[in-house]
């Protein structure tokens, strides 16, 4: 289920013929809700995270730093170099999957792995497209001007702004701490406590706004030229992908949260 509200992107060439289905977005977030959920797990779960949140502050000034030497590289050559890329990129990944087992989703109990590669048995993924070339003139003005109005709807979703943004410097490099994802990750919270069961239209909407927080993150980050898609792609899997494979609960014998 998705709610689309279409917006010209900036950046991009106007005018042109466009046929056939739309392009996937090089940024693509899926993820599975655990068939069984803990009540009262997601309780602890900020102190289950703090090893992630530690190593994660170290990741996020490295990610800051190196966005720094891409920047330059793309303004010079064109091109964000590989190696960097493919860093950023796996910072991204275990931000979302911490994020997604912490207070941005609670859609698992699946303690997250420490890597920066995708885990397929895992229920949250994250890929970017490696762009071969990138605009030298973009790279000037997409992270602060052309992004604005998005920062604007992420500051509502994410509380306070950006996710990245001034989180180098803490132990909590999450999105979650504030705003409608976070609240409505609580009511989901509290519903599971009593009910046992997470409500579904809530999943959908949250993972929706963790879609787009990402997306704007992506861009903002200099890792593509195609601007983030104004619409509310809501639901585990993108639009153009193919059904997220279940969730499978931890084998038997071993705890979720190991």
């Amino acid at each position: 289920m998705s709610t689309r509200t279409s917006g010209n992107p900036p950046g991009t060439s106007s005018g042109s013929a466009v046929t056939g289905p739309a392009r996937p977005y090089p940024v693509r977030v899926d993820a599975a809700l655990d068939a069984h959920l803990s009540r009262w797990l997601w309780l602890v779960k900020w102190l289950l995270a703090i090893p992630h949140y530690v190593v994660l502050a170290f990741l996020w000034i490295a990610f800051v730093l190196l966005s720094i030497v891409a920047f330059v590289a793309i303004l010079i050559t064109g091109r964000y170099p590989r190696p960097l890329f493919d860093f950023n990129v796996g910072v991204l990944r275990w931000t979302w999957r911490v994020q997604y087992y912490a207070y941005a989703a609670l859609g698992t109990d699946r303690y997250p792995p420490f890597t920066l590669h995708d885990v397929p048995g895992y229920p949250a993924h994250l890929e970017v497209d490696y762009p071969e070339r990138l605009s030298r003139g973009l790279v000037l003005v997409k992270w602060w001007l052309l992004v604005l109005p998005h920062y604007l709807i992420v500051g509502v979703f994410a509380g306070g702004g950006l996710w990245f943004s001034g989180q180098t410097g803490s132990d909590n490099p999450g999105w979650a701490a504030g705003g409608l994802i976070g609240l409505l990750a609580l009511i989901a919270g509290l519903i599971l406590l009593f009910t046992g069961r997470y409500p579904r239209p809530v999943y959908d909407f949250v993972l929706g706004m963790d879609r787009w927080v990402i997306r704007v993150a992506a861009y903002a980050a200099l890792m593509t030229d195609r601007y983030p898609p104004l619409r509310l792609d809501m639901g585990g899997t993108e639009p153009d992908s193919p059904p997220a494979a279940p969730s499978l609960p931890p084998p038997a014998g071993i705890p979720a949260t190991v």
